[in-house]
């Protein structure tokens, strides 16, 4: 009885309109991540969370909104990227149960996500080339024609209620420092500003549409009120004569600074808005919603009829807002969407369930500074499996936490779900503090470490912040060498240590080990797991630098 009064109040909501304005329904999903089977919503309450029914609850709430399609109402469903790479069933089957399940419910087209990069451009392809929809992006370009991908459009056009819609992807420039470099052999990334601006002005002047919609592989800044106000005066003009960012655009950055953009629809940092945030300049709404499948977003655009423009938008009057959370029991999982995930799963997870270890304690991987027990365990088994003096990991890659009790490979899983492997290298104490250096140089937030205490200061200089440095509980040296343990990923210069590229290959054993197993390997081998935030890392901005470390 309460999923019929949930959708009872959904559907009455969007149903209550003045009868000359169109509304187009908006449904959406970002950063999916093989996030179509059912999960538990642990971000919610870690020890009783709430049962999420995935894509098949999904697809119960997609047919319940098209029910209401009419001469005046119809809907579109579209994808922001990042859909396969993180859950078993969309890792192991290289996205492809996702793509028919995409197929199933009638996607209307989809952008590419840097994930999209973690497999070779061979595997990926016919993965693609399954989509019964368009796969969209502007700005990824194929060197050796030069041209966007055989499976890629910039654009598409929808027609609904007599409009032309243009539908415009993008993907973040990102991709190029997150991607293993023979992933994306032979593919560009352009700049996304011009890319976007270009085709926008194609899509109004040539292609003559009436809406522009931008699925950009790309988010809203965590605070993005202060964000804008550091960018742009009073008026939207730029603060700064160039751009201060080392990244790819935002969204925020894209609404504001291209014309012609009704509605952008974004994701890449996994974080859902309950209502869009409106540019105050050119008045483009953006959304983005969370991540792994839990929640479909949902907003009305309204429309003048005589004008063709928008005049407004509407959101289901239910608590998340355009967030609509996919709990099992409000929206009962459709039973053909159902069958083809549980099929898909049943493949992806065969082993998944074996116990290798125990967590004494909750891992949590909410940071403290730059640490958390779960962190901080990946780091040590990475340390243990190679025997290191000192191993590393960015902040963002660990992805779940662990619960304390049994623990399975399907936990670790969800910890690590890409295929990095453990890579071990020779260096001199220097370039061990300069990688340390490099990563709270700025405003950077620091590295995940093990087998180093660790003390910093922002008030010094840039590559000068370290104030204490130990590793194995002894003074930092020079010259002396040390064993330093990291992925494969890291080693190929990405999250800002471009630097570990010029390691000589010699210096470098790549041990065969997929990281994922060096963690199964330390769970099996040191159970009960109780990490905690320890010494190892600490910013302390009164700080006085250690008399060895002035050499």
């Amino acid at each position: 009885m309460k999923r019929y009064i949930i959708l009872s109040v959904l559907l009455l909501a969007l149903s209550l309109a003045m009868a000359e304005d169109l509304r187009l329904d908006i449904m959406w999903s970002n950063d999916v991540h093989g996030g179509i089977d059912r999960s538990q919503a642990t971000f919610m309450n870690p020890e009783f969370p709430p049962q999420l029914g995935g894509g098949a609850a999904a697809a119960t709430l997609i047919k319940h909104i098209r029910s209401f399609q009419s001469p005046t109402r119809q809907s579109l469903l579209l994808d922001a990227g990042d859909f396969f790479q993180g859950r078993p069933v969309g890792t192991v089957t290289n996205g492809v149960s996702v793509i028919e399940y995409m197929n199933m419910v009638g996607y209307d087209a989809m952008t590419i996500g840097n994930h999209e990069f973690d497999i070779l451009q061979d595997e990926l392809e016919p993965t693609l080339e399954l989509a019964n929809f368009p796969i969209l992006t502007c700005n990824v370009i194929d060197t050796e024609t030069g041209e966007i991908p055989w499976y890629a459009f910039p654009y598409t056009i929808v027609n609904r209620m007599g409009l032309r819609i243009g539908i415009l992807g993008f993907t973040t420039t990102d991709t190029k420092q997150m991607s293993f470099p023979e992933n994306i052999r032979n593919i560009e990334f352009l700049d996304e500003k011009e890319s976007v601006t270009k085709y926008v002005k194609i899509l109004r002047e040539e292609e003559k549409v009436d809406l522009v919609i931008v699925l950009g592989h790309a988010g809203l800044p965590y605070e993005n009120v202060e964000t804008y106000l550091s960018r742009y005066d009073e008026k939207g003009n730029p603060r700064y004569a160039e751009r201060r960012g080392h990244w790819g655009y935002d969204a925020q950055e894209i609404a504001r600074e291209v014309d012609g953009i009704d509605l952008f629809i974004g994701g890449h940092i996994h974080k859902g808005w309950p209502e869009p945030w409106i540019d105050p300049v050119t008045h483009t709404m953006v959304i983005t919603g969370y991540a792994y499948g839990s929640n479909l977003g949902m907003l009305t655009l309204t429309i003048d009829p005589e004008t063709k423009t928008l005049t407004g938008y509407e959101l289901p009057a239910i608590r998340e807002g355009a967030m609509i959370t996919l709990f099992e029991d409000q929206f009962i999982p459709d039973p053909d969407a159902r069958d083809l995930i549980e099929g898909y799963v049943s493949i992806a997870e065969e082993g998944m369930d074996e116990v290798v270890g125990y967590a004494k304690s909750h891992l949590s991987r909410t940071n403290v500074d730059a640490q958390s027990p779960m962190g901080n365990t990946i780091v040590d088994a990475m340390k243990y499996m190679v025997n290191a003096d000192f191993s590393f990991l960015n902040l963002g890659g660990v992805r779940a936490e662990i619960k304390s009790g049994p623990v399975s490979y399907r936990n670790i899983f969800e910890v690590m779900p890409f295929d990095n492997m453990l890579i071990s290298f020779k260096c001199d104490g220097r370039t061990l503090r300069r990688i340390i250096e490099t990563r709270v140089e700025g405003s950077r937030a620091g590295l995940i470490v093990s087998g180093v205490n660790v003390v910093y200061s922002r008030q010094r200089p840039n590559f000068d912040r370290v104030t204490t440095l130990l590793i194995g509980g002894e003074p930092w040296d020079p010259d002396k060498i040390y064993t330093v343990a990291t992925t494969d990923f890291l080693m190929q210069g990405n999250a800002g240590l471009t630097m570990l590229m010029n390691t000589p290959a010699e210096d470098i054993t790549n041990h065969n080990i997929n990281l994922r197993d060096a963690i199964v390997k330390y769970f099996k081998d040191m159970s009960p797991v109780d990490t905690k935030i320890d010494d190892r890392w600490e910013r302390n901005d009164n700080s006085k630098q250690a008399p060895y470390l002035t050499q």
